[in-house]
């Protein structure tokens, strides 16, 4: 189940999709974060989000903003608070943008 934006842009344009799900070669800071060598971008913000509820990083009275151990930091630019909406932008900066 995709949200309706979701769907609309995938239809719109399939290579965002490919983008989100394409397999990259980590750089070893998310290398040992994943425990993998090569996963997809939306894998690794997966990965992160599972991260962040196992370990109850959410703020307790703002959902919205993650506490960052000492771990998540090392991946998240060192910063010691991340709201849930620039977690997908710190990711990505993981991920070298590809030559067209």
């Amino acid at each position: 189940m995709l949200p309706q934006g979701v769907k609309k842009t995938i239809t719109d344009n399939p290579k965002k999709l490919a983008n989100l799900i394409d397999l990259v070669n980590l750089p070893s800071t998310l290398r040992e974060f994943v425990g993998q060598s090569r996963i997809s971008r939306l894998g690794c913000f997966m990965h992160v989000w599972s991260y962040i509820k196992t370990n109850n990083l959410q703020d307790p009275n703002n959902k919205n903003v993650v506490n960052c151990d000492k771990t998540l930091r090392s991946i998240l630019m060192g910063k010691p608070q991340v709201e849930l909406v620039e977690l997908p932008a710190l990711i990505k900066l993981h991920f070298p943008k590809e030559p067209k």
